[in-house]
């Protein structure tokens, strides 16, 4: 059964998810609107993240993983990722950081 994570949580989990890099784009997870849902798993005993990507053949899902380990030590023990494809990414997911950010990259936005 899965639980709301409280706003303290909810926002620091939120700010470490924000070291994760998109390989692809070098803009984090979080500002590239990449993160639908966060919750607690409650049978096992863990954070869910349900997320998507920007595109459903991206081969870096290791990758991400990877640096949502690194981002989520100390914050949370377990953690587990939804992949989610719908509603499909776009970019008017993209925070008005996220696209200061991709500015600064050469991206047009």
């Amino acid at each position: 059964m899965a639980s709301s994570l409280t706003a303290e949580r909810f926002d620091q989990v939120t700010e470490a998810l924000k070291d994760v890099v998109d390989p692809e784009l070098g803009v984090n997870i979080v500002d590239l609107g990449l993160i639908y849902d966060l919750a607690w798993d409650d049978d096992a005993d863990a954070l869910v993240i349900s997320m998507t990507l920007t595109s459903a053949g991206c081969p870096l899902t290791d990758d991400i993983e990877d640096q949502t380990a690194n981002a989520l030590d100390g914050i949370a023990d377990r953690f587990r990722m939804n992949w989610v494809w719908m509603p499909p990414w776009g970019p008017e997911r993209i925070t008005d950081d996220g696209r200061d950010m991709m500015r600064a990259l050469g991206f047009a936005m």
